[in-house]
């Protein structure tokens, strides 16, 4: 990839550690081998205010889904955004406590009517957007209430949220990119994925799974991960975060 004078301030190489830790032990499985890439600088926060910046290029991004839009403001300085649905090159955006209802302006929720698409969204004012990120996704004011914001995530999910949280206008870019076929074995290896081998395919030494004389099923009550724990069924999650409280209804099953 050759890197443009202009844009090198915004790009630093992904360090590559294979899937392990510090002692070169292997602690995340089926990780190594991938192709050289370039971390981009999102600006997550829009903090650039009042200024209204135009869409210099769409580019792709090899560590997201979503495309992503590089802005060009009138002091000179650019910046990447991600690329709602519908935005095009040589369009006019800007961040702003009042500005026009169209794809990649950013404003307030209490600045933004019901029903029309948001990605890129804070959990606490000021902090950048953190979730509504991946292609393809979007959520949708629900009502407003006073100092309570409902919005209706991608998963269904209804959540408050304050009236001073920031959003971006539109859906996320890329909705069809789950629909790429991979062609072949080394489309996976250059993403960084190494194979993966079935439990039941191994030896009883590497995997509760493994052994047997022949094709054997698992053996066992219960599917088991390569270190013997349960793998259906035990919650490994915490089950309360702190934005939790602040979920109306669960996602939808």
């Amino acid at each position: 990839m050759k890197i443009k004078k202009n844009i090198r301030h915004l790009l630093t190489i992904r360090k590559k550690h294979g899937g392990r830790d510090s002692r070169g032990h292997v602690s995340v499985r089926h990780h190594g081998g991938e192709h050289k890439r370039y971390l981009r600088r999102i600006d997550w926060r829009r903090d650039k205010r009042d200024m209204t910046a135009r869409v210099e290029a769409i580019d792709y991004d090899p560590n997201r889904t979503a495309r992503i839009a590089l802005l060009l403001y009138p002091d000179g300085e650019r910046r990447y955004i991600l690329a709602p649905e519908g935005l095009k090159i040589g369009a006019k955006v800007i961040a702003a406590d009042k500005a026009p209802i169209e794809p990649g302006n950013n404003l307030p929720l209490a600045k933004i009517p019901a029903g029309v698409p948001i990605h890129n969204l804070e959990i606490r004012p000021g902090k950048g957007g953190q979730i509504v990120r991946s292609a393809g996704t979007a959520a949708y004011i629900q009502s407003q209430e006073g100092d309570k914001v409902i919005v209706k995530m991608p998963s269904g999910e209804l959540r408050i949220f304050s009236p001073r949280i920031r959003a971006t206008i539109g859906q996320v870019s890329n909705s069809g990119w789950n629909k790429v076929k991979l062609e072949k074995a080394g489309d996976k290896r250059h993403r960084g994925i190494r194979p993966t081998v079935r439990g039941v395919a191994q030896h009883p030494g590497s995997h509760p799974h493994g052994g047997g004389e022949g094709r054997s099923g698992i053996g066992m009550k219960s599917p088991k991960t390569p270190w013997g724990k349960k793998a259906l069924g035990k919650i490994t999650r915490r089950r309360h975060k702190y934005s939790s409280r602040l979920i109306i209804k669960r996602r939808s099953k």
